[in-house]
């Protein structure tokens, strides 16, 4: 009985320190020009599942002018994120025959790419445990 408690009271104190070192992530999008359908965020921890395999994703309302997301309970790391609005409300960035995006879009630390987009170093940021508040401009 004492080492079941012991057990539960060592799981406690685990769970309540992980819980701790959650950060939560906030993003304000600038420069977003309708209230047409959501903006959609897309979030990445290596360069290896860059614009493949997301780590996190969340969408709000578009708010014109700015709309903000927060992303919540993540560990403290390396992140970068990409951002579309997606204003037909059809689910995906659009693109055009030449697969250039017709729907406005962004990437952390308003990297761009040359030729497609930019590499996950140049969006890449650290998220303290602290959490983060970061703002970016949508591109047209």
């Amino acid at each position: 009985m004492r080492h079941l408690l012991a057990t539960a009271f060592c799981t406690a104190a685990l769970l309540t320190a992980s819980l701790a070192s959650a950060a939560d992530l906030t993003i304000r999008i600038d420069d977003v020009r309708s209230d047409d359908g959501t903006v959609m965020v897309a979030l990445y921890n290596s360069a290896g599942s860059f614009l493949k395999k997301p780590v996190g994703a969340a969408g709000e309302k578009a708010v014109k002018g700015s709309t903000t997301i927060t992303i919540k309970d993540l560990p403290a790391g390396a992140y970068a994120y990409a951002i579309y609005h997606d204003a037909n409300a059809n689910g995906k960035m659009d693109a055009n025959m030449m697969g250039i995006p017709t729907e406005d879009f962004a990437f952390s630390n308003n990297a761009l790419g040359k030729m497609g987009p930019p590499k996950f170093d140049d969006a890449m940021f650290t998220l303290p445990a602290a959490g983060l508040d970061a703002t970016v401009s949508l591109k047209h």
